[in-house]
């Protein structure tokens, strides 16, 4: 048998064993995805993609001038209750693709200068991502891999993208655990994002940069400011800088915006105020954090939502 054989064949039962009897992310469903049944995330074994196209609105050493090669996957495992990207988040929209269509889909953002390969939300496809990554760079796929992700993460699965990943782009949400069974159900997130942000930076050591300015190897750890949560947010900051001072770059965000009304949690019903977002700000500054990416400007906007009208998911007709 090939080694190419050899291998489709292992990455086939791999994945065969992940979605049999699911437990890629911390909610530990168990459910087998193989006969089409879907667990917290939403998604069954197949993969499904809303968007793959080059992403401008990330931080300037993701984006920069050439755009990052966004794949967005469909379905979460965290599933927080103000999602910007509500309508893939729930798995409303998105097609499905195979392995070998996403390492298509990841030599194509190649082919059109993407900085890099930024894999959104792919926790619950970790697997497949995997074969499609192999078969890819045995296609020339040269881009460095972000994996860009709400930091709810089970370490294990994380622990498989060792030697795949160069850029861990984490949330880092609550570091109250109140807060994250509120709004996202999900009252163990402190403790488990932290956990999983420990294996991230494990990984990738000290931030390495090339000569344009683009994070080569790293960890960026953002934090989206919640209106009338400032106090998380501080609480957030506090961690992370005690726990890992300037191994990594944190990125405070001011851009929540409402994109459908809240019935339940109406304080959500809001942007983040400018004074919110300064207070957060001068935390920093007094916590003498250094590296650190901020939001100039009226940056809480549509724009940083894109259209999932599946761009780059079909395969385009020659």
């Amino acid at each position: 048998m090939k080694t190419e054989q050899i291998r489709e064949t292992e990455d086939r039962s791999q994945i065969q064993e992940a979605m049999t009897d699911c437990v890629l992310c911390p909610r530990n469903c168990h459910v087998d995805r193989t006969k089409g049944r879907r667990g917290f995330c939403g998604m069954p074994g197949e993969i499904y993609g809303a968007r793959a196209a080059l992403h401008m609105w990330e931080e300037p050493c993701i984006s920069g001038k050439k755009g990052s090669g966004a794949v967005f996957f469909s379905g979460c495992g965290l599933r927080c209750c103000f999602c910007q990207n509500r309508d893939i988040a729930i798995g409303k929209s998105g097609l499905e693709i195979t392995e070998d269509r996403l390492a298509e889909i990841f030599l194509e953002l190649q082919e059109q200068g993407a900085a890099n390969l930024n894999l959104v939300t792919g926790a619950h496809y970790v697997p497949q991502i995997i074969a499609a990554l192999d078969l890819a760079r045995e296609q020339g796929l040269r881009l460095p891999v972000v994996y860009n992700s709400s930091g709810y993460e089970k370490v294990e699965t994380v622990k498989m993208l060792e030697g795949y990943v160069e850029v861990y782009l984490p949330d880092y949400k609550y570091a109250e655990s109140n807060l994250a069974e509120k709004y996202s159900r999900a009252e163990d997130y402190p403790e488990t994002a932290a956990a999983a942000i420990a294996e991230m930076v494990r990984q990738t050591g000290p931030a390495v940069f090339d000569e344009e300015g683009y994070m080569r190897r790293g960890t960026i750890v953002r934090n989206l400011i919640l209106p009338g949560h400032t106090r998380n947010s501080i609480k957030v900051l506090e961690y992370l800088h005690r726990t890992y001072g300037n191994q990594i770059y944190i990125s405070i965000m001011n851009q929540y915006t409402p994109v459908f009304e809240q019935k339940e949690f109406k304080e959500l019903n809001r942007r983040v105020t400018q004074r919110e977002y300064e207070k957060v700000l001068n935390a920093a500054l007094e916590l003498g954090i250094e590296n650190g990416f901020f939001q100039d400007g009226e940056t809480a906007r549509e724009s940083f939502i894109p259209a999932f009208d599946y761009e780059g998911i079909r395969k385009s007709v020659k």
